[in-house]
């Protein structure tokens, strides 16, 4: 229920203008969202890396309704994929394909991540394509598909898949096989019974079948597994993976353990310890809110976290 509550939260304009709008808001969001500008997170990436932990830089916002404001979104990223080349950063960048105008122009959308990817190739990074709702799903996969198999972008763009839903298990295999890079976690957005499985424990169950499958799984031309990226903060399911990489004698170069900024930072320290790769998403930007609530619907103890913390210095 409360996950719900949250969830529906997450779209409600007038709360989201006041939040986002209120120092009361910021002050809230600080502990998830590094900030509001680009240097400010480029700070916390460096901070990051100084730990021996990778990151991947998103810049908020989602469902822009014109090519101006797309337009602006995109030249935000391309001042990440350069300052990260510059400063040598170990990072790479998430975006949402709503944010480069796919509600309203999906070929607007496809050229923008296009122009991306080819500056990422040319840093030596990487762009993540985040996944949405699902009436987005099929249309984000084809596009990570067509664009991963234009010359020269092979490996640099890749995309999130979403252990909650039924076709995931499809999806896996169907991007293992092209080589294409996939983050793996449970799902943020509310999705009914006839996508989703409806309970935690099936959720649970099908995000450890589908990360022992793409930890296993050899690529025929690369001779060796696609790296992927396990996104959660569940511990029970890490020292899964982790007994697992011992079983099956995985290597712990060929995958990631993945995390959000904030969020565990004692089992992210932890892991980098046990000689695991860690990467951590760091959002920042003034177009937080959505993102906010999501977080708290995905785990109560965030909410419980600020009631503790908020009036702390």
């Amino acid at each position: 229920m409360l996950r719900s509550f949250f969830i529906a939260l997450s779209t409600n304009a007038g709360l989201r203008s006041f939040s986002e709008k209120s120092s009361l808001g910021r002050k809230m969001s600080s502990r998830f969202v590094a900030g509001m500008t680009v240097e400010e997170a480029l700070a916390a990436a460096a901070a990051l890396n100084r730990e021996g932990i990778a990151v991947s830089l998103d810049s908020l916002g989602e469902s822009v309704n014109d090519e101006a404001h797309a337009r602006h979104s995109s030249a935000i990223y391309h001042q990440l994929l350069d300052a990260i080349e510059t400063r040598g950063l170990n990072a790479n960048v998430s975006v949402k394909l709503t944010q480069m105008g796919m509600d309203f122009s999906p070929a607007l959308a496809e050229s923008i991540v296009i122009e991306m990817v080819e500056h990422a190739a040319k840093a030596d990074s990487f762009v993540r394509v985040d996944m949405e709702g699902t009436p987005l799903t099929e249309a984000t996969i084809q596009m990570v598909e067509r664009i991963h198999a234009r010359p020269g972008l092979f490996g640099r763009v890749g995309t999130v898949l979403q252990s909650y839903l039924y076709r995931t298990e499809a999806d896996t295999e169907r991007l293992l096989k092209q080589g294409i890079r996939i983050r793996l976690c449970k799902g943020a957005y509310k999705e009914g019974p006839e996508h989703a499985f409806p309970s935690k424990i099936e959720v649970d169950r099908n995000y450890i079948k589908l990360m022992s499958r793409m930890t296993t799984y050899v690529h025929p031309e690369l001779g060796r597994p696609v790296f992927c990226g396990l996104a959660t903060h569940d511990e029970r399911i890490i020292d899964t993976m982790i007994r697992f990489v011992q079983q099956q004698g995985i290597l712990k170069s060929s995958f990631e353990f993945q995390m959000l900024y904030g969020i565990r930072r004692d089992l992210q320290r932890s892991l980098v310890k046990e000689g695991f790769g860690v990467r951590v998403y760091i959002p920042f930007g003034a177009e937080w809110y959505p993102y906010f609530m999501r977080r708290l619907a995905e785990r109560p103890a965030n909410v419980l976290f600020l009631a503790r913390n908020f009036f702390k210095n």
